[in-house]
């Protein structure tokens, strides 16, 4: 078992991007050695998406219709949207909307486990940083899951853990220029 400080992301992998015009979709797929239902529960209620998303929820994301307010976290400015799920079939399909960009998780068991797929439709100039985050925020997800929590890693702390890695490799897997993006300095 590692601990957080041990933590290293493996490559790149598991991402592909759907281009329509100047829409942009990042699909992230993930085996995970756990089942839907135990996935579901970590996706939608808010103590375990404190453990591992890039965003904290004032509410449970599991009901259909429900509003919930989605906050940013350790981003260089604070963003919260409000945002109506407008699926949620659990434990198989969750959609809803993150700062103006659709999120689809589909959960599909497989092979004892589960194989969880995000489409989230994202700024191209942004797509391999987002693929890097979500990356990240996965593996952090797997541990929780497993019993053995490193707690979330986003914003700038990620940089510590290769973020900047994978952004790279994810624009060379995209066929984009990698944003060049340092976290703001830390007001003291």
């Amino acid at each position: 078992m590692i601990n957080r400080e041990q933590y290293t992301p493996g490559p790149a992998s598991g991402a592909r991007i759907q281009k329509d015009g100047d829409k942009w979709t990042l699909i992230l797929v993930r085996q995970l050695r756990h089942s839907p239902e135990k996935v579901w529960e970590a996706i939608t209620d808010p103590a375990h998406l404190r453990e591992w998303a890039p965003f904290d929820a004032d509410g449970n994301l599991a009901t259909l219709g429900a509003t919930v307010k989605l906050t940013t976290v350790a981003a260089p400015k604070v963003n919260i949207s409000e945002t109506t799920v407008t699926r949620a079939d659990a434990p198989e399909i969750l959609e809803y909307n993150w700062g103006g960009n659709n999120l689809r998780w589909e959960l599909e068991a497989f092979d004892g486990g589960t194989r969880l797929t995000l489409w989230h439709n994202i700024d191209r100039r942004f797509i391999s940083m987002g693929a890097a985050g979500w990356h990240i925020c996965f593996d952090v997800l797997d541990r929780l899951l497993s019993g053995a929590p490193i707690h979330r890693i986003v914003g700038g702390e990620a940089m510590k853990f290769g973020w900047q890695r994978l952004n790279t490799e994810y624009a060379e897997q995209f066929g984009v220029t990698a944003p060049n993006w340092t976290p703001p300095a830390k007001k003291s």
